[in-house]
């Protein structure tokens, strides 16, 4: 089940989601940073993030069916933050375009997996909020690439504590799962 998966794991969604509000909490706090930094940054927090979703689907794969979708959205961010680290000499509209397409991927992937979690357990509607956050922010950068990078910055800065956010209540919530999945075979 993939409710016995995210609660056996529930501490690296956890993980996941005090790095991006930290992510987010960096980007507001030194708005002139360089999109240079920016980039190596992003780099490193989509990589780790796209390593910790693999982890959780490999680690789920017997127990849940489609924990494909899980490695998907673990991929994606590998690829992405390897792109970004392999070039970090990116233009503001390249990294704004890895960003977008990034967040879209991953935001859809996520609200598919929610609604197979949905027969499962309840609590689902915060992964949903995740990639809905995510999805809007990636269709919102695609939107408006002309944006100056501080506007693209501070956006940056506010998906990754939305989203980090989202993430962490949906770890606490999943934390929960065990004894709701205790008691129910019990």
């Amino acid at each position: 089940m993939f409710a016995n998966v995210l609660s056996r794991y529930w501490w690296m969604t956890l993980i996941r989601g005090v790095l991006w509000v930290a992510f987010g909490i960096l980007v507001f706090a030194r708005p002139g940073i360089s999109l240079l930094a920016l980039t190596a940054l992003f780099a490193a927090f989509v990589l780790v993030d796209g390593i910790v979703n693999v982890v959780n689907a490999v680690g789920g794969r017997k127990e849940q069916e489609h924990w494909w979708l899980l490695l998907l959205v673990g991929l994606a961010g590998i690829v992405v933050g390897a792109l970004a680290a392999l070039n970090p000499a990116l233009s503001a509209l390249a990294l704004l375009f890895y960003v977008a397409v990034w967040a879209v991927t991953t935001g859809v992937l996520e609200i598919v997996a929610a609604v197979r979690l949905r027969l499962e357990i309840r609590g689902e509607l915060w992964l949903i909020l995740a990639g809905v956050i995510s999805v809007a922010f990636g269709v919102l950068l695609l939107a408006r690439p002309a944006a100056g990078i501080l506007t693209v910055l501070w956006l940056v800065g506010a998906f990754g504590i939305a989203f980090g956010a989202a993430l962490i209540v949906l770890s606490l919530k999943a934390r929960g799962f065990v004894r709701q999945l205790s008691s129910a075979s019990a």
